[in-house]
């Protein structure tokens, strides 16, 4: 396993596979779990604000333009707030995403928002604090935790391409809700992370952290286990 990749791949893995004959179908043909945590954190955040209901190449010009008004790279949340509304807003941010960039620079800044002691804290109290932020929702705290934090038991059940995932492979009807899909989601304790990662993979989607990476196999169509009864639905 490469070193850079969740210190959890192999034991999710197996564990998957062994709690769950449709999701151990689709490790089989992805491979690999590819999660690759991301050092950043106020950086991080600050994309997931820009990025919100962009396209990728839309929001990836306004990011760039972003950091190009800061000399030397990605700003400090002091140098963000260093910068005029208007400044911020001539690379093309709207007037809400200018709040909320700036509000979470004020909380890092003034050390209501302290990342070094996420360590410490489960993963309910990250999304209280994370949440506090204006902008900042539950997904991407969830998302924050998964790619940047490396946190192994994360599960989005609010996220789209995960109900589609699930929807497909466990033959549904409709869409899964929240309760019925964190139902379903036990089962993969203490790896749900990973187990979003496999469904995301399986509809080949590009993933919330914006990489796509390549498994050993490519990932085929994966067909629903016809054998395999749909979940009644509550």
């Amino acid at each position: 396993m490469p070193p850079n990749r969740v210190p959890y791949a192999r034991s999710a893995r197996l564990h998957l596979s062994k709690a769950d004959p449709i999701l151990a179908r689709i490790i089989a043909e992805v491979g690999t779990l590819g999660i690759i945590p991301r050092i950043e954190r106020f950086q991080a955040l600050v994309r997931s604000i820009i990025f919100q209901q962009l396209a990728g190449a839309a929001a990836n010009a306004i990011y760039n333009r972003f950091v190009g008004l800061f000399p030397g790279g990605f700003p400090t949340p002091e140098q963000v707030l260093a910068k005029s509304d208007a400044e911020l807003r001539s690379v093309g941010l709207s007037e809400k995403k200018v709040l909320y960039i700036k509000d979470l620079a004020e909380h890092v800044r003034d050390g209501k928002l302290n990342f070094h002691r996420f360590h410490r804290m489960d993963d309910d109290e990250i999304i209280a604090d994370l949440t506090r932020v204006k902008g900042i929702g539950v997904w991407t705290a969830e998302m924050f935790m998964m790619f940047n934090l490396g946190r192994p038991d994360v599960m989005p059940a609010g996220d789209l391409g995960v109900q589609n995932a699930i929807m497909r492979h466990y033959r549904m009807r409709q869409r899964p809700n929240r309760k019925k899909l964190l139902k379903l989601a036990e089962r993969w304790r203490p790896y749900r992370s990973a187990a979003a990662w496999y469904l995301w993979r399986s509809l080949d989607i590009t993933l919330p952290d914006g990489k796509t990476p390549t498994p050993k196999k490519r990932a085929k169509t994966i067909k629903p286990i016809k054998t395999i009864k749909p979940i009644k639905r509550s």
